[in-house]
C-alpha cells in the first residue's frame, strides 16, 4: 500500500509537469518526499519501523498536503483538519516518546515515566508548531490557502495537537506503567521488539 501511494505521487507529478501545472507538481514531489523521509531516516539509523506505522505516515503526509490541498478536502469535509491534525500529534506523541525512551537505553529507572510522557508531549507539540509555520510559508509563497481562514485556523489546529499529543504521549506513560491503551501501546511494544539493541536496560 505504501508503495502503491508513492507511485500515484510520482503518476501525479510527471502528469503535472506534462501539462505545466508546476504547483500542482511541486506539492506531489513535496508529499513524496516528506512521506519517504522516515523510510530513508529510518534506514540511515538502522531502526526497524512496522509496516503499519510507516503506512500510517505515508497516509497522513499524502492526506494532509495532497488531498487536502490539491482535491480540498479541507473545505469539502469539515472533519478532515481535525483527523489529519489530531491523528498527526497522536503519531509524533509516540514518535516523540519512543526517542526518549531510547536516549535512556529503556531505563525506564533513569528518568520516570511521568518525564518521558512530558518530553514526548512537549516533542509533539513543537513538530505541530512548526508544520503550521510550514502551511503560512506555503500560502506566502505559493499563494496557497493552507491557513484557509488564518488565525482561527491555525489556531483551532494547534488546539486539537494538543489533545492529540497528550494522547501519544500518555500512550507511552500507560505503556511504561503496564497498561494497554487501544493499539498503540501495542505499536510501541511492537517497535521495542523489533530494536531490542536500543532498550537494552527495559525490564518490565
Amino acid at each position: 500500500m505504501t508503495r502503491l501511494i508513492w507511485l500515484a505521487l510520482i503518476i501525479a507529478a510527471a502528469e503535472a509537469i506534462y501539462t505545466w501545472r508546476l504547483s500542482l507538481a511541486f506539492i506531489a514531489l513535496i508529499t513524496l518526499g516528506l512521506s519517504m523521509a522516515p523510510v530513508l531516516v529510518a534506514k540511515w539509523a538502522q531502526i526497524t519501523v512496522p509496516k503499519s506505522f510507516m503506512l500510517a505516515v505515508v497516509m497522513f503526509v499524502g492526506g494532509t498536503i495532497f488531498l487536502g490541498e490539491v482535491f480540498d478536502f479541507y473545505n469539502r469535509f469539515w472533519w478532515w483538519d481535525v483527523i489529519m491534525h489530531g491523528g498527526s500529534a497522536i503519531g509524533f506523541g509516540l514518535i516523540g516518546f519512543v526517542l526518549v525512551f531510547m536516549m535512556f537505553q529503556g531505563d525506564k529507572f533513569a528518568a520516570p515515566p511521568s518525564a518521558i510522557a512530558f518530553f514526548a508531549f512537549c516533542f509533539a507539540l513543537a513538530i505541530g508548531a512548526m508544520w503550521e509555520i510550514f502551511e503560512f510559508g506555503m500560502d506566502q509563497l505559493l499563494g496557497l490557502n493552507m491557513q484557509k481562514s488564518g488565525l482561527v485556523d491555525t489556531m483551532g489546529d494547534l488546539i486539537v495537537n494538543c489533545v492529540g499529543a497528550l494522547i501519544g504521549a500518555g500512550s507511552g506513560y500507560a505503556y511504561l506503567r503496564g497498561r494497554q491503551l487501544g493499539g498503540m501501546t501495542g505499536v510501541i511494544e511492537d517497535f521495542v521488539r523489533r530494536n531490542p539493541r536500543f532498550f537494552r536496560k527495559w525490564r518490565r
